[in-house]
This record gives structure tokens, C-alpha cells and sequence, in this order.
């Protein structure tokens, strides 16, 4: 099995992304930034090796709305309210340029999200 096609694989690379994200927010001075970003790409890569696992295509997005769908038709229904994916989907684009920069509350809310869903996704795969 390719990397690509393993959902372990893709929950190590969330695994990264929860670390920095985390790390990003318990600085001295909080790069909110950093934090939103990582959070959403926890969560995108957690949700896309659940897909996997379950043999479930996707096509290359940081749509979390959209991976949620794809998750309901194959069976997984992560229970979190879809705003909050939306959220989070933002992340994914808005934070990388200058502009609206995230505060410190959505950092913490992002942070939230994140830890909801890859507690899911980790019973899920048996993590």
C-alpha cells in the first residue's frame, strides 16, 4: 500500500499539524496565524484517512464541508456542526496572506474544532 493510501500515513501528517498548532498557540506571543492554519490541515487529513479507510474517494480540497458530505455518504458522520467546519475551511487560504488576521478567541476555537475531531478520528481508525 502507497503512502497515498494509508490511512495511517495521512493520521501521522494530522499528527504534525496538531503539534505545530498547538505549539503556535502556547507561545509567549501566540502566532494565531500558525494555529488556525494547522488546525484546519489537522482536521482536512484526519478527515481524508478516514475516507480512506473506508475506500472513499476525494478529490484534492480543503473543502471541510465538502470532505464531511463525502464522510456521511461513506458512513461516517462525525458529529460536529457544520459551521464549524466552515470555520475552519477558512483557515486553509485566509490566514496564508496578509489581511484578517485570526485572533487569539478563533486560534482557541480552531484549536477546539480540531481536538473534537481527531478525538473522533482516532477512535475511529483504532489510534
Amino acid at each position: 500500500m502507497s503512502e497515498a493510501n494509508d490511512p495511517r500515513a495521512w493520521a501521522k501528517k494530522a499528527e504534525e499539524d496538531y503539534e505545530l498548532a498547538r505549539s503556535a498557540l502556547l507561545r509567549k506571543r501566540p502566532l494565531t496565524t500558525g494555529a488556525c492554519f494547522h488546525a484546519q490541515q489537522c482536521v482536512e487529513k484526519y478527515v481524508k484517512a478516514m475516507l480512506i479507510s473506508k475506500g472513499a474517494e476525494f478529490p484534492k480540497t480543503h473543502d471541510l464541508l465538502m470532505l464531511n458530505n463525502l464522510c456521511s455518504n461513506a458512513g461516517i458522520f462525525l458529529e460536529i456542526n457544520p459551521k464549524l467546519l466552515n470555520t475552519l475551511t477558512d483557515y486553509a487560504v485566509r490566514t496564508r496572506y496578509p489581511g484578517e488576521e485570526p485572533t487569539e478567541e478563533d486560534a482557541k476555537e480552531a484549536m477546539q474544532i480540531m481536538k473534537s475531531v481527531r478525538t473522533f478520528a482516532k477512535s475511529f481508525l483504532g489510534m
